[in-house]
This record gives structure tokens, sequence and C-alpha cells, in this order.
């Protein structure tokens, strides 16, 4: 994957300590850009839950994921996650 993708769309996903969905991922998206403002941690998948043993993401961090169409990422903190669609 080269990093010099479009963005298409960003998502605002606010988690209280329980674990919270995005909406589902757009048709002909494959990869997406996670940001966090808080330490959190990470699930994807059709009905992701995430918890404490799922994919840990550091306060102010961002990471790059592949992902399906219709796949949602999950997260759980006391947190804003930023999910961004990319194209190329």
């Amino acid at each position: 994957m080269h990093l010099a993708m479009k963005p298409k769309s960003t998502e605002k996903v606010t988690s209280s300590g329980t674990s919270v969905q995005s909406a589902a991922i757009s048709d002909n998206i494959f990869y997406i850009r996670v940001a966090a403002d808080a330490a959190c941690h990470l699930e994807i998948g059709v009905n992701p839950t995430a918890t404490t043993s799922s994919i840990y993401l550091p306060a102010d961090d961002y990471e790059y994921f592949k992902i399906s169409p219709g796949e949602k990422v999950a997260v759980i903190g006391n947190v804003n996650i930023y999910v961004t669609e990319l194209t190329e």
C-alpha cells in the first residue's frame, strides 16, 4: 500500500468507556486511516466489539488498516476516533 491516497470522508466516533461502532465502510473502499485523541482499543469486522484485548492505538496517534466494504471499526476508551476512508 502506498500512502498517497485521497481521503474520501471522515467519521468521528466517540466512546465513553463502552464499545461503539462506526458506520459501515463504503463500497469500493479497501483502506482506512484511524486517528485517536486518547489511548484506545480498536476492533474491525462486520459486527465488531472492541475490548481491552483488541488492537491498541496510543493517544494522539494514527494507523492505516486494510478493510473490506461493509466492515466497521469498533472503539473502546474515553476517546474520539476519526475514521477516514481512503481511495486511490
